[in-house]
């Protein structure tokens, strides 16, 4: 299991790396937030997140 985990954290980094490589780490990060805006995610996290405060 250990290995898994270990060739799974290894293959991640790769793929971090090259895509910070080719700049596109940013760009999807970007194209990320603005669907999520764009679907409402945002506002339903929030709103979500007042309401859960507002029950301690």
């Amino acid at each position: 299991m250990i290995q898994i985990m270990s060739k799974e954290s290894q293959m991640r980094a790769a793929i971090n790396q090259k895509l910070i490589e080719m700049g596109e780490r940013e760009r999807l990060k970007e194209l990320l937030r603005a669907k999520l805006v764009e679907c409402g995610w945002k506002d339903q996290l929030k709103a979500h997140c007042k309401g859960t405060v507002g029950c301690l």
